[in-house]
């Protein structure tokens, strides 16, 4: 779907399905350097269990106008003014990475906006390598050939892609190659610039669901689990994947879509056609 926000045309993708109906929405929000195609493995499959996907491009990313925003807060802001010029509100939200720092803010200044919130790859805080930081500057692919290294388990430097014949690890370094100039930069600034995970997690009143990797490197357990600190209590569900690394979404793709829809069931607003068997990968 393209929708205008602040004057600039602003994309979000849809499963291949026109939305239309009264079916609960999903907004999905990706990382840094990354664009929604990375909720491939999600958006079709949720168009066709009663939810309204839609894997939002952030300005200067994928197929959205405008220059990359240099703030967690100010893409939290753009999201909102997405989902209301495209009149979906209120809306079950997931992040990925960089995007759960989003998915947090926009819980914590929207939240009549946000009917739940699920936060895949996240953590108290997100530090970036000097290595990497620098590589994002002036040696893009260098920086994307880190990225894909760092940001997938094991199995996935052997194989295993959900989809025959594709290389997982390619695929990523692709995308994070063909990004925008700046955008891999601005992104990687505003998450290590962000010290409000915390604060915002303690502030949002919906309920949270968070997908841990444990072969996560880029966001490691024991950092997840600080920021799950701040959102005890009946408000949060942890669902931790074995095998799988930070890019879960392409990892381990049919759990992490049993969360998404599980997080929209819990609602009560979609039927048991929205089930899917969770493996610990695949």
């Amino acid at each position: 779907m393209i929708v205008e926000v602040d004057g600039k045309r602003a994309h979000g993708a849809t499963g291949g399905v026109e939305l239309t109906g009264d079916d609960p929405v999903m907004i999905l929000i990706h990382g840094a350097g990354m664009d929604g195609t990375v909720w491939n493995q999600q958006t079709r499959f949720l168009a066709h269990h009663g939810v309204r996907p839609v894997a939002v491009d952030l300005p200067g990313h994928g197929r959205s106008q405008g220059e990359p925003l240099t703030t967690i807060a100010d893409m939290a802001h753009w999201v909102a003014r997405f989902m209301e010029a495209g009149d979906l509100t209120p809306a079950h939200v997931a992040g990925h990475s960089m995007g759960s720092f989003v998915a947090l803010e926009l819980g914590r200044h929207h939240p009549d906006l946000v009917t739940s919130l699920v936060l895949l790859g996240t953590a108290i805080g997100m530090p970036v390598h000097p290595e990497l930081l620098d590589a994002s500057v002036d040696e893009l692919d260098r920086a994307a050939a880190l990225m894909a290294s760092w940001g997938h388990a094991k199995p996935a430097h052997i194989g295993r892609n959900p989809t025959p014949g594709l290389w997982m690890l390619g695929g990523a370094r692709a995308l994070v190659e063909t990004s925008e100039p700046g955008a891999l930069t601005a992104d990687f600034t505003a998450c290590a610039d962000y010290r409000n995970a915390a604060e915002a997690a303690a502030s949002v009143r919906c309920p949270v669901r968070m997908v841990v990797g444990l072969g996560d490197k880029m966001t490691p357990p024991k950092a997840a689990a600080k920021l799950a600190a701040a959102l005890t209590g009946d408000r949060l569900a942890v669902t931790e994947l074995a095998d799988t690394g930070h890019m879960m979404m392409l990892e381990n793709p049919r759990a992490t879509r049993q969360v998404l829809v599980d997080a929209v069931r819990a609602d009560g607003t979609v039927g048991a056609g929205g089930t899917v068997a969770a493996g610990s990968a695949g």
